[in-house]
């Protein structure tokens, strides 16, 4: 399966302490506003989106179609033939996209341990 690029999403208690310290690390601003509570940050492959109010948990998050700088992929697996492989080998979903549709969709599924893993196609 082809996930598409990899970033973990942070549910932060200070948008503007968490990009301070995430920029000692070495990362940029790569997207996102201040004033909308998100940021995404980049440093080489590596994404960290930090949200602020957004969501409660950490969230594992792959995006099919996309690289790490978001240029879209000529060859990827489109996340409801995702969805539909791990349907079939069991795997439970907590939200799911519409396999009628084409385009933009996501799907959550909950790893063992409970962490939500967000596979979310923007093409």
């Amino acid at each position: 399966m082809k996930l598409g690029a990899f970033s973990i999403s942070l549910s932060v208690k200070d948008l503007g302490v968490s990009k301070e310290f995430y920029e000692k690390l070495g990362f940029e601003v790569f997207g996102g506003d201040m004033e909308r509570n998100y940021l995404i940050m980049k440093n080489g492959n590596a994404l960290v989106g930090l949200f602020h109010g957004m969501f409660e948990e950490n969230i594992l998050t792959f995006n099919p179609g996309w690289d790490e700088s978001t240029n879209a992929l000529e060859n990827y697996d489109d996340v409801r033939d995702i969805q539909k492989k791990l349907k079939a080998q069991g795997v439970k979903l907590e939200s799911e996209a519409d396999e009628s549709a084409n385009g933009p969709a996501s799907f959550i599924v909950l790893d063992p341990d409970g962490n939500p893993v967000l596979i979310d196609q923007h093409v």
